[in-house]
């Protein structure tokens, strides 16, 4: 189970130390101290309590006792990395990579856990976020049948597109947990192996003096390029500066610091989901919201035939110049270059409408999104999310008006990280399935 938000109670929980009416004393940075975990919670952490006092654990997993080391102190609660393990949890393993450790990389939060229990990790707090901020019951999370699927390849090098922060000596690394701090390193295990193999990180007697960060890409259609940002422009280094994807039964060309998934085979397993959960019909009009370069545009095209319309919906100027070339030869699909709240709100896109997807960015689409989308008066729509806090919370809204999630599926597109995506079928009254 997952631990819920500290409720500012301030009895004994799992994991307190102390005896009960002893020393309240708050925890202070660089404190060490022996407590046992609870929980799993959001971002990577779990609970645990001590004094009364939350404390969210790096480094750790339910039922462990451990030494941890307070890293900050906020009111209300601290967080803490788990630096002695002294009782580990079954699921426990040594993390593959050296510098997934306390104090050092931030970028994995999951490799000292078992693969198979990566994913009960994340289905947990899946489940906590829709029942905490949704509202939904256990008994109709139950019915959802909730759980996080792996992709293929495994946990380690998957990872296409790898952004290298750069210190002021100028060598590329990774950056500490919550922080600006550059970890210099040899490898990242979980890039892609030709990404592995660049000579970007400091072993290889590389040195960025000039740039702010490294992005490295290995794409699908086996393009690798590296790219120099500074001031957050960038400059090519190496290989091509627009690369190519397969997905969706298409290849795409796009800027090499351009969007896409960066997991393999997430793009085809997003399309495929999608399109099973709103099982398009020909002549059916959509929306392909927050669209980037039309990767869900192209797929629903497909299937709803070339008399039928599809509008795309997106503000980032490289996202509209990618879709526009890579959907030229479908001109059902009309690109518009805005802000989704301001397309519906100016109404350069009106309902009515078949099929609606949204894949906002992590901080989700929002009430009034919502809100404007259900006036368009939709059959179906299908929500693609990185963040299940954001999706909860606009499953709500879509609950306010009645609106039901039908169904919802979980997928590993970041294995060693906390980081899970969701794609959520979501039906409007008195339609059933």
């Amino acid at each position: 189970m997952t631990a819920p938000v500290d409720d500012g109670d301030d009895r004994r929980g799992p994991g307190e130390t102390g005896p009960a009416g002893g020393d309240r004393r708050g925890l202070e940075e660089a404190e060490r101290v022996e407590l046992t975990v609870d929980a799993v919670a959001p971002g990577g952490h779990c609970v645990a309590r001590v004094n009364g006092q939350v404390v969210f654990v790096r480094h750790a997993l339910p039922g462990e006792r451990v030494v941890a080391e307070v890293t900050e102190v906020h009111r209300g609660f601290v967080r803490a990395d788990a630096v002695t393990v002294l009782d580990a949890a079954p699921e426990r393993v040594e993390p593959p990579c050296p510098y997934a450790r306390p104090g050092r990389c931030g970028g994995c939060d999951l490799q000292h856990v078992a693969p198979q229990a990566q994913l009960a990790w994340k289905t947990a707090v899946v489940r906590e976020q829709l029942s905490r901020l949704a509202g939904r019951t256990d008994a109709e999370i139950d019915r959802l049948g909730v759980r996080v699927a792996a992709l293929p390849g495994g946990p380690l090098g998957w990872r296409s597109r790898v952004r290298y922060a750069v210190d002021a000596t100028g060598r590329a690394g990774l950056l500490k947990h919550r922080s600006h701090e550059v970890v210099p390193v040899d490898r990242c295990l979980i890039a892609h192996p030709a990404i592995q193999e660049l000579p970007v990180l400091a072993p290889s007697g590389a040195r960025w003096p000039a740039a702010d960060a490294v992005e490295t890409v290995a794409s699908t259609g086996g393009d690798v390029a590296v790219t120099a940002l500074a001031d957050g422009l960038p400059t090519p280094v190496d290989g091509p500066t627009a690369v190519r994807e397969v997905a969706a039964g298409r290849e795409w060309t796009l800027p090499a610091s351009g969007f896409w998934q960066v997991h393999p085979a997430a793009a085809d397993t997003l399309v495929d989901a999608v399109l099973d959960l709103l099982d398009p019909r020909p002549g059916e009009s959509a929306w392909d919201l927050y669209g980037g370069a039309g990767l869900f545009a192209a797929a629903l095209a497909g299937r709803v035939g070339p008399d039928a319309r599809i509008t795309v919906v997106e503000s980032a100027a490289s996202g509209v110049a990618a879709a526009r070339e890579n959907l030229r030869d479908l001109p059902q699909v009309e690109v518009v270059a805005a802000r989704v709240e301001t397309a519906l709100a100016r109404r350069r896109i009106t309902g009515p409408v078949d099929l609606v997807v949204l894949d906002p960015p992590r901080t989700g689409a929002g009430a009034q999104v919502v809100r404007d989308v259900l006036a368009a008066a939709p059959r179906a729509v299908a929500y693609v999310a990185c963040d299940p806090a954001a999706f909860a919370r606009d499953v709500r809204t879509f609950a306010g008006a009645r609106w039901r999630l039908a169904e919802l599926r979980g997928f590993d597109l970041f294995p060693m990280t906390q980081h899970v995506e969701l794609v959520g079928l979501l039906l409007p009254p008195a339609v059933g399935r």
